[in-house]
Order: structure tokens, then C-alpha cells, then sequence
């Protein structure tokens, strides 16, 4: 990755960009290739969003386009490319808006997962299909142990149903837990993760449930870090979920590292012995008194700079930011990192790469559906526990064709970064969180992914978010998603630079996140192409809420219900393009215009 980065110029970053908008634009690279006015095309409609390049929030040019960008959509003309993604090619690393995620999940984004050879087939460990009786938990478990005792493999389960009265865990790295696909295998969850487990408080105190937003029957965490949670959480001694420990201290320096600035690929440090191409190591910048590694997460300048941190005690714990990358290569003290620095590294934020604790990587569940037995869902932050799929302290591992139905809380990222989770689903009686994205989550990719309509009615006193983003967590994309309904849940604590693209939504759920928590956004958070189905504006269009970030090729949408004030004062330095539109923008999904780059 960083040899990649090091090698691309300025302008064959402009030329693969404006080929990749021809493309878009005309249907395609072999449309475009047949085309050669196709570039010209694509440059002629830029010139048709007026007020592109200003650096406030502003929907010049949608009154005037909007209507022909409609009508050129619904006959199958040629879209729009605005001036932000001009921009963006321009200086794709350091845009003062628009994050660079072109490297997002399982290996950077990689179209295709491991096919691990078969080990082992949990009907060899006791698992019984279709009887309704038997537990098949441990025999599931002890089919996923020999796996990893044999350095990983795939392990099988069959068409059929499968009863569950336990959890299933995936410790060991290089394992996939594989069905026969989504409607073909399926586990049944009978109990949640309070019988099996226990009561879950939280360290922050009050009577809620930390099963609301962590933990899941199908867990995938290294083995001792998962250990180390269950036994903290059944004494009662409510642990950071985190890289560096339960109590956050399990790490140790490996080195310091020079100053550098957001997009670097390469960094000074000061002793490179215990670094090796394909180390896993943590990034850590911890804050100064005056916060000013809050603000630059905020974009800087008046507004965060007179914003008053020190009360929002949930955000500032936090902090250290802990960033997971892998090194790509040493050459004296000259380290290459897979993906280009998400924030500057100056001296005051005690700048170092650490150790962490053993991560889960590799691995991944596939072609399964995963079926709690249907229970009302519980009042809001009292959830039991009958969560689907969380991936912890994993990275480059991922999820493929799996389903989650009559869950508390569907798809979790906690500590989680790398992932993929590709074509996904939450069905079923309706959940608190469908997808959760928390606790220091980074570089994240969930794409082709759905949120099916309850199918019954919410229950009084419960709570609908939808794709959930918090805690630090940064340059996560959402891609492809059909959300028939939710929000887009920007939780507080701060998340930045996060991506959502090419998405429909009926915008009906409601964010959360306490006011200790600080503010909803950071800087550089991205709408791009979201098909919003009630024209509700409410965290869909966000240039009056997010700081130096970018609302693109938005329908024209309203406030109403929940209604959010900006956290920060003065100019936000947010823009807003193809305001009005449906559909037109070009090249249509952010994310894979730029993993194309």
C-alpha cells in the first residue's frame, strides 16, 4: 500500500480519476473505451453545478440542475460530476472534506476472501441437524478448536437447522465458519447473552445494559481477549473493550514516531528494531490539556477551538486514539505504513507506535443465517443480549452472505478494524442497533448490505437507530445498502471522517449518544448519492450539522422528528452539491471511485 501511494503522481491520480468518472458516466469501461468523447462528456458535465468550488455549505446549482439532472436520470442520460470530486483528485489524501477510504476493509478492499480448505464438519463433532433438541454449540466449538489447533481451515456446517443454547466463538485466527449459504443453513438461537453470560452493566454507570451495543452470539475475538471480557463482565468489573486491554494498559512502546501529517504513507521513527514488514501494530496519539488533538479530529480552527471539552467525560475516555495498521516496510527509520495516516502526528499528542493484544485476523463467517427465537425487543438500553455477529479486536477478517433475524443488535464492530462485512442482512422482529460501529473502529468496509422492514410493530419505549458510528471510530464506509428502515446513526464521541455512498434509506429511526459523549461528528464525514425514500433530512444531510465535511447528490429533504443543532460554532466550512437530485451524481459511489484510483 504505502509503496503504491509513494509511487502515484498528482497527475496520474487526475487522469485515473477523470477515466474512472468517463466510465461511470457512460456505463462502464468497455462503454467507455467505445466512446472517446466519454471524458469530454464527463468534463462538460462538471461545468453544469455552479458555486462547486466554494468552502461553505451552499445549494448553488441545485435550483437550476436539479429538474435536468432528474429528467437525465430517468432517461438514461449522462450524470453529473461535481466539483468536489474534481478536488478530491486532486489532493485525494489531504481533501479538507472528503476522507480518503480507498483502502477500507479486508485487505484494503480486496474483491474476494479466502477459500480455506475444509478441517473439519461439526456433524463429526456432534452437531445434529433438523431435531430441534440438541444443542449444537459445543459441538460447533469444538469443530472451530480443532481448526485452529490445525492453523485454521474452513469448518462446515450443512443445509439444515442447527439449535443453539450457547454461544459460538471464533478465536483462532485464519478460521471461517461456513454454512451451505444463507437459506440453506441456519442456527437457532435460543438464549441471550445475559442467561449465558451475565448481567452486562456499564462503566459508565447507570442501570444499562452494555448488551445494547456489544457482545454477540456468533463472536469472533482472539481467544484470550474474549476470555478476559467474560470473566471481567461476570465479576462485575465493567471493562474498556479495546486493543490495549480491559483496563487499557496491556501495551508496551515499540517506538516514537517524528512528526508527519494526515495522508502520510511514511513515517520517521526512532528505533525500527521490532518492526517487520506485516506487523500489526497500534498508532497512538494521546490528547494534551488543551485538547487539541480533539480539535484537529473536529477540522480546527474557532469553532472546535471554543467548543468545552473537559465536561464531555465519556469522549475524552476515549482518548488515546488508537489507529491498527500493518507495516508495509523498513528501511532504516523510515517505516511504510498500508494505509496513508488518518490524522497529523505532532509532538504534544506523545506520538508511538505500541503493542496490543494478540488480534484475531484471517477469519470470517460465511453462508449462514443466524435466528434468535423471536422475543418482544426490549425497552431502550435494557437489551438481553440476542445480538447476531460482532467482530472484536479482529482485523482482515470479514463477513459473506450471512443473515441476522429477531436480534437486539445485528452486525457489531467493536475495536474492529479492516473488516468487511459483504452482502449482510437484518430481518425480523426489529432491532436497537442492526449495525454498530464503536469503540475505536477503523478502516471498515459493509457493502450490499440490507435492513429489512420489521415485522412487527416497535414496542413502546424502544429504539430504532440504524448504521451506528461512535466512539473515535474513522474511515468507515457504508456502500450498497438498502435500509428500509433507520437512520444514519451518528452516535456522539465524536466519529470522523466516515463514509456513507450509494444508499437507500427510509430515514425513520433516531440517533443516539449521551451528552458526555461530545459532539455527533468530526471532521471529513461524507454523504454521497443517498436515495432518501420519507425526504427526511435529519443526519442524511449534514452541512448544517458536520464540520468541514460534504452532503453530495442528495434528494431535496426536510426537518423533521429529531432535530440536531450544530456542536460547533461559525463557519462549519461543510459543502453541499447536487442538492435536489436523485441518482445523477458521478461517479456514483464514492468509495469505489476511489478504491479504483
Amino acid at each position: 500500500m504505502g509503496e503504491e501511494h509513494v509511487g502515484i503522481g498528482r497527475r496520474g491520480l487526475l487522469g485515473s480519476a477523470v477515466a474512472v468518472a468517463a466510465a461511470v458516466v457512460t456505463g462502464g469501461p468497455a462503454a467507455a473505451a467505445a466512446r472517446p468523447d466519454a471524458a469530454s462528456a464527463a468534463a462538460g458535465s462538471t461545468g453544469t453545478t455552479a458555486g462547486s468550488t466554494g468552502t461553505t455549505a451552499s445549494s448553488t446549482g441545485a435550483t437550476g440542475t436539479a429538474a435536468g439532472s432528474a429528467g437525465a436520470a430517468r432517461h438514461g442520460t449522462h450524470g453529473q460530476v461535481p466539483g468536489l470530486w474534481r478536488e478530491f483528485t486532486r489532493s485525494p489524501f489531504t481533501h479538507p472534506q472528503i476522507p480518503y477510504v480507498g483502502r477500507s476493509g479486508f485487505r484494503g478492499g480486496t474483491a474476494r476472501f479466502p477459500r480455506r480448505p475444509v478441517v473439519a464438519d461439526v456433524r463429526d463433532f456432534g452437531a445434529v441437524a433438523d431435531d430441534g433438541v440438541t444443542d449444537c454449540a459445543p459441538a460447533i466449538n469444538r469443530a472451530i478448536a480443532a481448526a485452529g489447533r490445525a492453523g485454521g481451515g474452513t469448518v462446515l456446517i450443512p443445509p439444515g437447522t442447527f439449535r443453539l443454547d450457547g454461544l459460538i466463538r471464533v478465536g483462532h485466527s485464519n478460521v471461517v465458519l461456513r454454512g451451505a449459504g444463507s437459506d440453506r443453513t441456519k442456527l437457532h438461537a435460543t438464549r441471550n447473552l445475559t442467561e449465558l453470560i451475565g448481567v452486562y452493566g456499564s462503566r459508565y454507570g447507570g442501570d444499562k445494559s452494555s448488551w445494547s451495543w456489544a457482545g454477540g452470539l456468533i463472536w469472533l475475538a482472539p481467544t484470550a481477549r474474549l476470555d478476559s471480557l467474560i470473566a471481567a463482565v461476570r465479576a462485575k468489573a465493567w471493562p474498556f473493550e479495546g486493543w490495549t486491554g480491559n483496563r487499557r494498559d496491556e501495551w508496551e512502546t515499540l517506538t516514537t514516531v517524528a512528526p508527519a501529517t494526515r495522508g502520510s504513507c511514511t513515517v520517521t521513527v526512532t528505533d525500527p528494531r521490532r518492526l517487520k514488514a506485516g506487523r500489526l501494530v497500534l498508532l497512538r496519539l494521546a490528547d494534551d490539556a488543551d485538547h487539541t488533538l480533539l480539535e484537529h479530529m473536529a477540522g480546527g480552527g474557532p469553532g472546535p477551538e471554543a467548543y468545552f471539552w473537559d465536561d464531555k467525560t465519556k469522549l475524552t475516555s476515549y482518548v488515546p486514539y488508537e489507529w491498527p495498521v500493518r507495516v508495509s516496510r523498513v528501511r532504516g527509520t523510515k517505516v511504510t505504513l498500508e494505509r496513508p495516516l488518518p490524522l497529523d502526528i505532532r509532538p504534544e499528542w506523545d506520538p508511538r507506535l505500541t503493542t496490543h493484544v494478540e488480534p484475531l485476523t484471517g477469519s470470517g463467517v460465511e453462508d449462514l443465517t443466524l435466528e434468535a427465537v423471536e422475543t418482544p425487543q426490549s425497552p431502550h438500553l435494557l437489551d438481553k443480549g440476542y445480538n447476531g455477529v460482532v467482530f472484536q479486536c479482529a482485523y482482515d477478517c470479514w463477513a459473506d452472505d450471512v443473515v441476522v433475524r429477531h436480534v437486539d443488535n445485528g452486525f457489531g464492530l467493536v475495536a474492529a478494524s479492516a473488516c468487511t462485512l459483504r452482502r449482510t442482512r437484518v430481518a425480523g422482529r426489529g432491532s436497537h442497533h442492526p449495525y454498530f460501529c464503536r469503540e475505536g473502529s477503523h478502516d471498515n468496509l459493509v457493502e450490499d448490505f440490507t435492513i429489512e422492514q420489521r415485522t412487527v410493530p416497535a414496542p413502546a419505549d424502544t429504539q430504532l437507530h440504524g448504521i451506528n458510528v461512535e466512539g473515535l471510530s474513522s474511515h468507515n464506509v457504508w456502500s450498497r445498502g438498502d435500509m428500509r428502515m433507520g437512520t444514519f446513526d451518528s452516535h456522539r464521541g465524536m466519529p470522523f471522517a466516515n463514509v456513507r455512498t450509494d444508499i437507500t434509506v427510509e430515514n425513520n429511526g433516531r440517533h443516539g449518544g449521551d451528552a458526555s459523549a461530545g459532539p455527533l461528528f468530526g471532521a471529513r464525514f461524507t454523504h454521497w448519492n443517498i436515495r432518501d425514500t420519507n425526504n427526511r433530512a435529519g443526519l442524511v444531510k449534514i452541512d448544517g450539522l458536520a464540520p468541514y465535511s460534504a452532503t453530495v447528490g442528495v434528494n431535496t429533504c426536510t426537518e423533521f422528528d429529531q432535530i440536531d443543532v450544530p456542536d460547533f460554532t461559525g463557519d462549519l466550512h461543510s459543502r453541499l452539491e447536487l442538492y435536489g437530485t436523485t441518482d445523477v451524481v458521478r461517479p456514483r459511489n464514492l468509495y469505489e471511485a476511489q478504491r479504483d484510483l
